[in-house]
């Protein structure tokens, strides 16, 4: 399994020190279906490009926008493509999509999408989110498998931080700022818990009369979480540099971390 990095030009070189594989944050789709890029360290190489569609206009001319796509995976020697597309599907880029997708695989490249676009682009890798806050993280996998093939899945590792009040008959927390999860547990000192079926750690309190219930990642979550991806034969696991810029020193040891 290929573990990438996500980060943006600016944190490029802090994140280098402790991991190499990168999938750069730092491309979008422009007007007239124009591809624009952040400034990049010239020496910049390999990992995966990073597609935004934020504010991105209707893709009118998705063969300018592929070739321009093709031509910086070429020069900067990209393995793939990772489409972080934010906005519903729609046909123009649905139609993109899926121009691009058999232009990287004709050139022995991989196009990463979220879920709900890979349902409808053939070939494409389906990036499943890992942070669940109900239900069976293997279960959630397995299904996964089964809709697109082992080889067509990837892990989104989004670290997750949730704080819940019981009962929560709804199952939806609060997301939690890792500092204040962080402050929370050197006030509280409390007894931590590891849930097998989330692969999650959790603890509970009561504040103001309340019961609280909170659910959370750390460095040996999100090893597990990746851990299980790779029994299971997926291709590749994406971090967001800034969900865990301070677990690095754990999640990639500079003496022995994939590199």
């Amino acid at each position: 399994m290929q573990v990438y990095l996500s980060v943006t030009p600016a944190d490029c070189r802090t994140a280098m020190q402790y991991h190499r594989r990168l999938a750069h944050v730092a491309y979008r789709i422009g007007p007239e279906s124009r591809l624009l890029r952040q400034n990049l360290l010239m020496q910049t190489k390999g990992g995966l490009m990073s597609l935004s569609d934020r504010d991105a206009p209707p893709i009118a001319r998705p063969e300018v926008l592929c070739r321009e796509i093709w031509q910086e995976c070429a020069a900067r020697s990209y393995a793939g493509v990772l489409a972080d597309f934010e906005a519903a599907p729609t046909q123009d880029r649905l139609s993109f999509l899926d121009r691009l997708c058999t232009l990287l695989h004709r050139n022995k490249r991989r196009l990463y999408l979220p879920e709900v676009y890979a349902r409808q682009v053939n070939g494409a890798v389906a990036i499943i989110c890992t942070a669940l806050s109900g239900g069976s993280f293997c279960q959630r996998l397995q299904e996964a498998a089964v809709r697109f093939g082992k080889n067509r899945v990837a892990l989104d590792v989004q670290r997750l931080a949730m704080d819940f009040t019981l009962p929560s008959p709804t199952g939806r927390g609060r997301p939690l700022p890792p500092e204040e999860l962080r402050e929370l547990m050197d006030r509280l000192t409390p007894s931590t818990f590891y849930s097998a079926e989330l692969c999650a750690k959790y603890f509970t309190c009561t504040q103001n009369g309340e019961s609280r219930f909170f659910l959370y990642d750390d460095a040996d979550t999100i090893r597990q979480k990746i851990r299980t991806g790779h029994s299971m034969g997926f291709p590749a696991a994406f971090l967001m540099y800034p969900e865990v810029h301070d677990l690095l020193p754990q999640l990639f040891p500079r003496s022995g971390g994939t590199r």
